[in-house]
């Protein structure tokens, strides 16, 4: 299994796209038996037949769709690699992945991350939005170095640490009924139509579970992928949202809504920060965490 090379695990990616090897062989710009040679060389290697031949080209089987899998992510860490080094040959000296929540990218990371790039110049950041369960997921595969998610999404067998503070509040039209009120419970909005984030998203779960446990059902009108599309709508009339409010700075005045924050306990939600071992975490990655950590990294809340 050691002996596998790059130029059959891209020929094997060629194969897979498209679905016929003399096509692979041409964009792969082999000749059509030497590419039956490193297929057949392969099979023999893995123990297993990795394609069904078709008279109309080669279909994967179940062996070579998980042998695809690995084979791509291989390609792709390389090439990685590659950029990565290429970037030390520039002066880089470190690098650190982070995965990241919607709420800490918006309200508190511009700021922190801002601030870490002046101290260290030569640390490059690689920094991605996901939701709170695929930061957390990134983490323990090894994928990202550091997560930033909410609280209340469980992290088993990952080592956390508070960061921030976000206080959820209800987002209406200015003109909407709910929008005399100073403070209001989540349970008050639900006789109205919500406009929330997709199912997957770790606030949008928050918000069914609170609501189920106060006898109530959310009436989900629409779900959109982001706090942008949330406000757009609300300010269409299409209905109700609940947000960070830390993420509403721009939309308020220029959407014309009103925020009314939520009285529930709930509702001042806490981020943190999540890594496999800090102990185990590379130096560059320890001074970012130490740095987040800061309550003076942020002009947001500290923990």
């Amino acid at each position: 299994m050691l002996r596998f090379d790059f130029v059959t695990l891209r020929l094997f990616v060629a194969i897979a796209d498209e679905g016929r090897l003399t096509a692979a062989a041409e964009r792969e710009h082999l000749a059509l038996a030497a590419v039956s040679k490193r297929v057949s060389d392969l099979e023999t290697l893995v123990g297993t037949e990795l394609l069904y031949r078709r008279p109309r080209g080669v279909e994967l089987t179940p062996a070579g769709r998980a042998f695809l899998h690995h084979a791509r992510r291989i390609l792709e860490d390389v090439a990685r690699l590659q950029a990565e080094l290429s970037e030390y040959g520039e002066g880089v000296r470190g690098h650190v992945r982070i995965h990241s929540n919607t709420s800490a990218i918006i309200a508190f990371l511009p700021q922190d991350l801002s601030a870490f790039a002046i101290e260290y110049p030569q640390i490059k950041i690689d920094l991605q939005e996901r939701t709170s369960s695929e930061a957390i997921t990134a983490v323990r595969d090894g994928v990202a170095d550091i997560g930033i998610f909410a609280s209340h999404v469980a992290a088993d067998e990952l080592e956390v640490r508070p960061y921030r503070r976000d206080q959820l509040v209800l987002v209406t039209p200015q003109d909407h009924p709910l929008a005399v009120h100073d403070k209001l419970y989540l349970h008050q909005a639900a006789e109205y139509d919500f406009v929330g984030l997709q199912q997957d998203a770790s606030l949008q779960s928050l918000l069914h579970e609170q609501a189920s446990q106060a006898g109530r059902t959310l009436r989900m009108r629409i779900q959109v992928r982001s706090f942008d599309g949330i406000c757009r709508m609300i300010h269409c009339g299409m209905g109700i949202g609940v947000l960070p409010q830390r993420t509403l700075y721009r939309d308020l005045n220029d959407l014309k809504l009103r925020m009314i924050p939520l009285a529930d306990e709930w509702a001042t939600r806490e981020l943190v920060i999540g890594m496999r071992h800090y102990a185990a975490l590379p130096v560059v990655a320890r001074h970012l965490v130490d740095h987040l950590l800061t309550p003076t990294g942020s002009t947001g809340e500290a923990p």
